[in-house]
């Protein structure tokens, strides 16, 4: 080495080698097993006829739309509600947002069977939410605007988070630079916050609906049975997992692992969706940006 230079810091290599490679694969293969031979058994357990006849089983098309339609409203509201609080989070600083946060985040640890509980307490007949909801015209035990209401509790967090992080990701020089255009809060908001974040937060509506989709725990104590009325006009239901728990409880396990087929079938064709909307374009995002 030549006076005066100083020499570049070594970087340390990872470790190379067919030992490095093998432990890889025992890792990765072990993850991979759990996630897939659970849905074997499911797939294995029925008969190819089973999961025929459970697809064009009337019942359990009426608990998949019940189950699709009622995660879509809760979306919807989340939307509508989320949205801007994670924008309140991320832009306001204000006293107290440490104890918002905290409860925001509280519906991911709490079981959700605490969470039927306690909405069931405040819905049951003789309190006063009972009384108002039911002057309305929406009355919340034994309703979809139950299932809607549980769903919308454990799955609404993830949007807020998401949003919260995404706009807090904004550098505020963009912001700054579209004020001195001449653009006002609303205007500013609408055509480069919400545009910039928008990636993010459609993460965390996936995020929520997938988690809405899964729910029982609450739905068990809240919405064990919809019955017709409101935005629902079908018949007396229950939602798909609430279904393949009966199933389970009576002792047909061949009907529940057919029920589970078809769902897991469904959720599985719609995740090929996504993955083909991203290689082609059909969707606002590149591939590896929203799902892994």
């Amino acid at each position: 080495m030549s006076p005066g230079r100083v020499s570049a810091p070594t970087m340390r290599r990872p470790p190379h080698g067919w030992p490095w490679i093998v432990l890889e694969a025992i890792l990765a293969g072990s993850l991979l097993l759990l996630f897939l031979l659970p849905i074997y058994a499911l797939f294995t357990y029925g008969t190819p006829a089973e999961i025929l006849s459970a697809a064009n089983n009337f019942a359990v098309r009426e608990a998949l739309w019940l189950t699709f339609y009622a995660s879509g409203v809760a979306v919807l509201a989340a939307l509508i509600f989320a949205i801007p609080l994670g924008y309140l989070l991320a832009r306001h600083p204000f006293r107290g947002r440490s104890v918002v946060e905290s409860v925001v985040a509280l519906p991911v640890v709490v079981p959700h069977l605490l969470v039927g509980l306690g909405i069931f307490l405040l819905v049951i007949p003789g309190t006063p939410l009972y009384r108002f909801t039911t002057e309305i015209g929406v009355p919340i035990y034994d309703t979809i605007w139950g299932v809607v209401l549980v769903m919308v509790f454990v799955s609404a967090p993830y949007t807020v988070l998401a949003a919260d992080l995404s706009f807090r990701a904004i550098d505020p020089r963009v912001l700054e630079a579209a004020r001195s255009l001449g653009a006002g809060p609303a205007t500013a908001f609408l055509t480069v916050t919400f545009p910039l974040a928008l990636r993010g937060i459609v993460a965390g509506l996936l995020l929520t609906w997938a988690r809405a989709v899964s729910e029982i725990g609450g739905i068990l104590i809240l919405a064990y049975t919809v019955y017709p009325g409101g935005i629902y006009n079908g018949p007396v239901t229950s939602t798909i997992s609430v279904l393949v728990y009966n199933l389970f409880q009576s002792g047909n396990l061949a009907g529940a692992a057919a029920v589970s087929s078809v769902f897991l079938l469904i959720a599985f064709a719609l995740f090929l969706v996504v993955r083909v909307g991203e290689r082609y374009g059909w969707v606002p995002w590149r591939r590896g940006e929203l799902l892994p």
